[in-house]
């Protein structure tokens, strides 16, 4: 863009009035998509029979491929997260360049009334684009890295009475008690993040999150829950019960940044995400972080490889 904001101004943007004159019909986003999935002639391949002998077929559409081994029809979509969708492949390119550029997401209520589909449809929408995350490869973060845990969910003052009463009876307090915990990970150098939904928050768990993301000789920088403690790895600790949240290099306060986001994305964009869902949002958030140098274009590209060889099905979905 030719003006320079403020910010990661460094970064080459793309501007909604742009991305319309670069896909101004469904002809220009099928070519996108197709070019970002097969860059050279010879990487198109059948997704049925993995045959690289295929063929176009101009006037075969919405199937305009053919495979000359198994002799199927195939477009861009199939193979990825956006398999029998009927959704127009330009609402996708503007859903994923939304989702991208906003950095507390967007909401499905939003998403339907900036590309015109249900709200039903913009919700499965946008998780399918968070789907894309899913089971990334592990990165061993080499350190020094800052090791966290959060609880997301809402807060028991705002619950109603029938909720109330439903804690009372299944015997959870105030506080975290009944919240989803998510434990977080980021590596000072690279400042690539990791994240993941908990069942608990017991040293097995926490510690082999911790070293399940990490190299022997890393840095492992943490608050003081005991959980931590006697971790297989370099570590050091801030006592934020003492109100000591700085200690020479020792602090959370990057993981607590990326927190930050997460939640006044909750509060401020979704308002409520339901435990079942919750591990596509925070995989997304975490994916974006670490992608957030990029430029625009790049950051959609890395969406659309990701998406393929993912399935999500909607009846999955609400099941």
């Amino acid at each position: 863009m030719a003006h320079k904001a403020p910010g990661k101004h460094y970064r080459e943007g793309i501007s909604i009035m742009q991305l319309a004159d670069m896909f101004p019909n469904e002809e220009s986003a099928a070519k996108w998509f197709e070019d970002v999935r097969w860059p050279n002639e010879g990487d198109r391949h059948c997704p049925h029979c993995g045959s690289f002998n295929t063929m176009r077929k101009e006037n075969r559409k919405p199937m305009p491929f053919r495979c000359r081994d198994c002799r199927s029809f195939f477009s861009v979509r199939q193979g990825s997260v956006m398999e029998h969708s009927r959704i127009p492949l330009r609402k996708w390119v503007f859903a994923i360049y939304l989702e991208m550029t906003s950095l507390k997401g967007v909401s499905s209520m939003k998403l339907h009334r900036d590309i015109d589909v249900t709200q039903k449809t913009a919700w499965f929408m946008l998780q399918r684009i968070r789907e894309a995350w899913a089971g990334e490869a592990k990165e061993l973060f080499e350190g020094p890295v800052e090791v966290d845990e959060t609880y997301v969910g809402g807060k028991v003052k705002n619950m109603s009475n029938k909720q109330r009463k439903a804690r009372k009876e299944a015997g959870i307090g105030r506080g975290p008690s009944g919240k989803t915990v998510v434990v977080g990970i980021k590596d000072r150098d690279t400042n690539h993040v990791a994240a993941k939904v908990v069942t608990s928050t017991d040293a097995p768990t926490l510690q082999g999150f911790v070293e399940g993301h990490t190299a022997p000789d890393a840095k492992v920088y943490s608050d003081e829950a005991a959980a931590y403690k006697g971790i297989d790895r370099d570590h050091e600790w801030v006592n934020h019960s003492v109100s000591e949240y700085v200690r020479e290099q020792a602090h959370t306060n990057g993981m607590e940044s990326f927190w930050a986001m997460l939640k006044r994305a909750y509060n401020g964009v979704y308002h409520h995400i339901s435990p079942q869902h919750l591990h596509r949002y925070v995989a997304e958030f975490a994916g974006r972080h670490n992608i957030r140098e990029q430029d625009t274009m790049s950051q959609m590209h890395t969406v659309v490889a990701l998406m393929v060889g993912k399935r999500l099905m909607y009846r999955d979905l609400v099941s």
